[in-house]
Parts: structure tokens; C-alpha cells; sequence
């Protein structure tokens, strides 16, 4: 039987007469009677066989009891992310069956998608199987008015998730005996079982989505295996997204193997390159050493650290240049310099205080830890522009929340806060410094000799720094690169930092970048591939589409 052919249509009935306006006739209000007496017969017969065909159910039924419960979830809008309910499993008992061939016909018409010959095979082996899992309440209502008493219903209490792969990393899973193996639904499993009010987080569902679209157009563009996003209130660690690509559907429950589904945003550490800069920048103000015009006369292309060779990243950076000029265009051997005027021990408890060395605590438990470091004269110069140190995207977006908020320490979270206030926190920045650095953040975006122009929309007033790294594998670097830019807006009045990271991006020849300076300059094709041109695309395309929803609704 080919099910695609066959139409079906409702039956629709039309009652039409007339209403004599002197007298109304006897004969309507018999109609009348018999209609109703004819509805009330149906709705009892109809109950009936529901009754008959419900009330035999297989011993694998799921009984409710109050252990199955987990409250709701959800976001800063009220909006459901996780939410128990009861569903209902659809099975046949094959030893019930009166006639196979009109059974069979029935839920090819119900189930069109279905196997119709492995209906068949499942039949004749004479065992109870399922027809659906969690089934539509269409589906239910079809397969139920068949009156067929073969059919078997059994009722689950099932943990489902609205949104499918938008929050996986956050949400986590739970097992089949309704506990939390990670994320949210573990860290917090003791809560959401005792206790009917809902979790509250701090994320937002339309820009989670709007970010996760840029995420996957990174792939389609860039050809990237991975990547992880994160947007972040810098005056209360409220984050308002986080993501992590690849995800996968919380609403199939599966035991996640592959590595690759590692949490990019927590879990997995990496070398970021030169967003390291801007913290050595910063501490060499915060100590005095220098200022944003302090002069570094006749810098060399490169400097020989033990058996290593340090390089400029761009050969046109001038000798003599200002510490401001060395971050806007991400000099390495400035960087150097100033890291060794600041001095090993100082800056290293810079980083400690921002919490890029050491394990973070957070809302999940599926957070890294950074790799221990041996300090001396070569990683303190290493480590100024990013290289020989580890840390996590979300750290990262700490560190630069902190840098920008006038200094004050403040803890991510996935939760909501009431009545957050920042001046409470330890504050490790000296007042000012953080309106030099946003200062020249902002013209790493806006001028030509910054590294993250295609972030520059109008409007926004944004700042950042790109970071480009490669990647270690069996302890030797690779080819292949962690392209990231963390970008921080407004510059004037600093609300969010963004942070954008791919995970080894191709070159795509063939792309148009359009800048969004106002000039419609475009520029099509690329050769190289550093966060410029690649985190940088993306994260301005990022605040092109949130930026309304952060100005109109935050």
C-alpha cells in the first residue's frame, strides 16, 4: 500500500434550514433531540473503548511517584528551557490483535513515516513493542477512537527541553533514574527535586539563538571544527549567553563520547594569543611603569629567550612606538618589554587576581584547569602576548569584564541576582585605568592600524582585542590556530564583553567582508587566517543582531 497516495480529508457537515419567524416548527426541535441524544450515545461509546482498550497496560508501565519530579527551568524572561511533564509511550500487544490486516492499515495511516514492514516482523514475533514514544496528542486521540484493545498505554514522567540544542552544554543531562549527570540539571539537582520553584538563569533564549546562528555560519564560512561564544553583564557576571559548537539535542537523551562535544566556553583549556596583551598593557599602567604615550625606542623583529626565537608578529610595526600603539597593533616585543619592566612576580599576581590561572569556581561543573606554570624570565615574556599560557574562554571574559568595569571583581554566573551591587566587591584596578584601556580598546576596533575593524559597527561604540594561537598537539605546536577576539561595548559607559572563539578556521578566498564603518568598502577573498578575520567577522555580525535586543531591553 503506497500511503503517499491516499488522501484524506475531514468530514464536514453543513446544516442548513429556515426558522419560520411566526412559529417555530415541531420538526426542529425533534432534530434537535435526537442530535444530542446522537452525541451523548458517541461521547459514552467513545469512553468506553478507551476504558477497555486503556485498562490492560503491560507490566513495564512507569508508575508516578513524586521522586520523578525536577522543577522547571528557565530564562531571565520567564521563558521554559526544561520542564517535566507526562508523556505517554503507544505499544501493542501482538496476542490481542483480532484482525492484523486492518490494525496494520490503521497505523500506516496514523504513523505515515513508519516502517510499515517492520510493523509487520514485530507482529509475528508476538511481543509487546512500541509503536511511539512519546506520542502527539493527535496520535493518541487517532490510535485510541480505533477501539482496538491490542494497543497499550503507559505513562512517563519525561524531562523535556523546549528549546532542543540551544542550551545542551548549560542545561546537561539527566540519567534514567532522573538524576543529573552535568550541567545545570547536576550541579543544581538537589534543588530542582526539592523544591516546585523554577531555577532562574540569566540567559536570554533570542540572543542565545541569534548567536548560535553566527556560530553555525562560522562553519559554513570557515570551515572551523568548533566553536564557543559568551556574552557577559561586566557589572554583575550575569552571562547572558553562553555556547559551546558542536551541541547536541537534550531531548535525546545520549551519552556524549566524543570529544569534540567538550564545552569550548568552560571546559576546555587553550593558548589564546594576544588578548593576553591588554592584561599586560593594563598592569604596566596599574604599577606606574608606564602610561598610554610612554615611548619604546628601537625595538628589534626579534629577540633570542633562551633556546627560543620571539618574533614580531607584524614586520611594519615601527621601531619606536608607544605602549598604547604596541596593544593597538598587537606588538609582540613591546609586549615583552613592558611585561619586563613589570617584573616577574608582579605579574603574575596580576593574573592571579584576574583568575586566568587557576580553576574558576562556577555554576557548573564542567569547567578546566588551567596548566601549571613554571615562571621565569622566558614564560614571563612568553606569557605578556599569550604564548606558553592557558586559561578558558571563560575566564578570559572575566578577566576582561574586570579590566573594564573600573577594576571590580566579579564572579560569572548562570543565576539570576537580585539587587547586584559591584562596589561591594574588591576592586584591584586604580581609578582611571580601566577608562585608559577601553579607550584604547576602542581604537583597536575603529582605527586602521587596529587588528578587528570588521567589528566596528556603528552605533555601538565598540572595543576589543583579537587573539590568535596555534593549537598544541602531543605537546608541539601545529598548524592549526584558536582564532579569538573578546570585544567590550559600549567603550564610554562598558556594559557587555563578547567573547567570539573558533577552533581551527580555514581561509575562505571567496568570502565578502563588508566594513561596517560606513565606508560600504568591501573586500573579498583572504589569505590570512588570524582572528581578525575570522572571530572578528563573526562577533560584529554577532552585536549587529543583539546589539537592538542589549540597548532596547537591558
Amino acid at each position: 500500500m503506497n500511503s503517499k497516495k491516499l488522501v484524506l480529508e475531514e468530514y464536514n457537515s453543513n446544516f442548513n434550514y429556515k426558522i419560520n419567524q411566526t412559529n417555530i416548527s415541531i420538526s426542529f426541535n425533534r432534530v434537535a433531540f435526537i442530535f444530542f441524544v446522537s452525541v451523548f450515545i458517541f461521547l459514552t461509546f467513545s469512553l468506553k473503548i478507551i476504558f477497555l482498550t486503556g485498562k490492560d497496560l503491560p507490566k513495564k508501565k512507569i508508575f508516578l511517584n513524586n521522586s520523578d519530579f525536577r522543577s522547571s527551568i528557565i530564562d531571565r524572561n520567564g521563558n521554559i528551557i526544561a520542564k517535566t511533564v507526562i508523556t505517554k509511550n503507544i505499544g501493542i500487544d501482538p496476542k490481542e490483535v483480532i484482525d492484523e490486516d486492518k490494525l496494520l492499515i490503521n497505523l500506516q495511516l496514523i504513523f505515515p513515516n513508519k516502517n510499515f514492514d517492520d510493523f509487520k516482523k514485530k507482529l509475528k514475533r508476538k511481543k509487546f513493542f512500541y509503536i511511539e514514544k512519546k506520542i502527539s496528542q493527535n496520535q493518541y486521540r487517532q490510535l485510541f477512537l480505533l477501539g482496538d484493545k491490542s494497543i497499550r498505554e503507559e505513562s512517563k514522567i519525561s524531562r523535556v527541553y523546549p528549546q532542543g540544542s540551544l542550551f545542551s552544554h548549560i542545561l546537561g543531562q539527566i540519567d534514567e533514574d532522573n538524576k543529573g549527570i552535568s550541567g545545570i540539571e547536576k550541579f543544581f539537582d538537589h534543588e530542582l527535586k526539592s523544591s516546585e520553584d523554577p531555577i532562574q538563569l540569566t540567559l536570554d533564549t533570542n540572543i542565545q539563538y541569534l548567536m548560535r546562528d553566527e556560530l553555525l555560519f562560522s562553519e559554513k564560512i570557515f570551515n572551523n571544527v568548533g566553536s564557543a561564544a559568551i556574552l557577559m553583564d561586566i557589572n554583575n557576571g550575569e552571562i547572558l549567553s553562553m555556547l559551546s559548537m558542536p551541541d547536541f539535542d537534550l531531548n535525546k537523551r545520549e551519552k556524549i563520547t566524543d570529544k569534540n562535544y567538550i564545552n569550548r566556553a568552560t571546559k576546555a583549556i587553550y593558548e589564546l594569543g594576544s588578548v593576553f596583551k591588554t592584561f599586560t598593557f593594563t598592569a604596566g599602567l596599574n604599577e606606574n611603569l608606564i602610561d598610554v604615550d610612554s615611548e619604546f625606542k628601537n625595538l628589534e623583529k626579534r629577540i633570542r629567550c633562551g633556546k627560543n626565537i620571539i618574533s614580531e608578529y607584524d614586520e611594519e610595526i615601527p621601531k619606536n612606538i608607544t605602549a598604547e600603539e604596541i596593544l593597538v597593533r598587537s606588538g609582540n616585543i613591546g609586549s615583552v618589554r613592558i611585561a619586563q619592566k613589570i617584573g616577574i612576580e608582579k605579574f603574575k599576581s596580576f593574573l592571579d587576581k584576574l583568575g586566568i590561572t587557576e580553576k574558576i569556581d562556577f555554576d557548573i561543573e564542567e569547567v578546566g584547569s588551567p596548566l601549571p606554570l613554571t615562571w621565569g624570565k622566558c614564560k614571563l615574556a612568553t606569557s605578556s602576548f599569550g604564548h606558553g599560557i592557558t586559561t578558558t574562554a571563560l575566564q578570559l571574559t572575566k578577566a576582561y569584564a574586570i579590566i573594564s568595569n573600573g577594576g571590580y571583581l566579579v564572579k560569572p554566573t548562570l543565576i539570576k541576582q537580585e539587587n547586584f551591587d559591584k562596589s561591594k566587591n574588591n576592586k584591584i584596578l586604580n581609578e582611571g585605568i580601566s577608562s585608559q584601556v577601553n579607550f584604547t580598546l576602542r581604537k583597536i576596533v575603529s582605527s586602521k592600524e587596529g587588528t578587528a575593524g570588521f567589528a566596528n559597527v556603528p552605533g555601538y561604540d565598540v572595543g576589543g582585542k583579537t587573539g590568535t594561537a596555534q593549537k598544541t598537539l602531543m605537546g608541539k605546536y601545529s598548524k592549526e590556530k584558536v582564532n579569538t577576539f573578546v570585544a567590550v561595548f559600549p567603550s564610554k559607559n562598558p556594559q557587555y564583553v563578547l567573547l567570539v572563539l573558533l577552533d581551527e578556521p580555514k581561509v575562505n578566498k571567496d568570502y565578502v567582508y563588508n566594513y561596517r564603518d560606513g565606508s560600504g568598502f568591501k573586500y573579498k577573498g583572504n589569505w590570512r587566517n588570524t582572528a581578525g578575520w575570522t572571530s572578528v567577522e563573526i562577533a560584529g555580525r554577532m552585536i549587529e543582531k543583539i546589539g537592538p535586543i542589549l540597548a532596547t531591553k537591558y
